[in-house]
């Protein structure tokens, strides 16, 4: 057996994010992650994930009792509208478009999602995104010391704005979730100081599995709600 062999984990199964990038006019890299996470509570907070007879429902609590993968991949031309066509949440955020589908097993993609490429994407910035000109909002911030490329980012903001859904302060959260689900990827937040505040249970942190670009247990996200 495998050392790091999780029964629960086999088979593994990942929520699959698809980024709009059109060669001519690409999304930018702080846009798609805002995006991705936007998408991520979208999707779980939508009836179809919640409701006892939601079609999702079964699939999402099947895989958040797992380890909560997520595989990014990107589109352009007709693929974009060949995987809107499939059931699932869009995001859009400052340009960006990020759709979000139902979680399953990574060897169970539909055919229009496995054929998109899912490494290489690794997108321009283009300066401090403003924030919303109102809270409540969900505020991320990615580890400014380790190298990611956009599409591992993209999933890492996915990653917080879940754990900041399901581990909030329940107030909060229905105040955030009242309000859009807005998210923010913020840079003008010193990475030390919401380490220091992530102890408490007002941030939620990060911690990569490993798989990809940086070791495992690396800290890579921290999320909180701006009041």
């Amino acid at each position: 057996m495998r050392p790091d062999f999780d029964p629960l984990d086999d088979p593994p199964w990942a929520m699959q994010l698809v980024v709009r990038a059109e060669k001519a006019d690409p999304p930018a890299h702080g846009a798609v992650c805002a995006a991705a996470a936007a998408a991520v509570v979208r999707l779980l907070t939508d009836p179809r994930a919640t409701e006892p007879d939601g079609e999702w429902r079964a699939s999402v609590h099947a895989w958040e009792s797992r380890r909560i993968r997520k595989v990014t991949r990107r589109a352009r031309g007709v693929r974009w509208p060949e995987a809107q066509a499939l059931p699932g949440v869009t995001a859009r955020h400052a340009g960006a478009q990020v759709r979000a589908f139902p979680p399953g097993p990574v060897s169970d993609v539909p055919p229009e999602l496995a054929k998109l490429q899912v490494a290489g994407l690794d997108l321009a910035e283009a300066g401090e995104p403003a924030p919303p000109p109102e809270p409540p909002y969900a505020a991320i911030a990615l580890n400014p010391d380790v190298t990611m490329t956009t599409g591992k980012a993209a999933a890492q903001c996915g990653h917080a704005a879940q754990l900041l859904l399901r581990q909030g302060k329940r107030r909060h959260v229905a105040a955030w979730l009242e309000a859009g689900a807005r998210v923010h990827l913020t840079r003008d937040v010193p990475w030390r100081a919401c380490v220091k505040e992530a102890r408490g249970r007002d941030r939620v942190a990060v911690r990569d599995g490993g798989f990809t670009e940086v070791p495992p247990g690396t800290m890579t996200a921290i999320a909180w709600i701006v009041r």
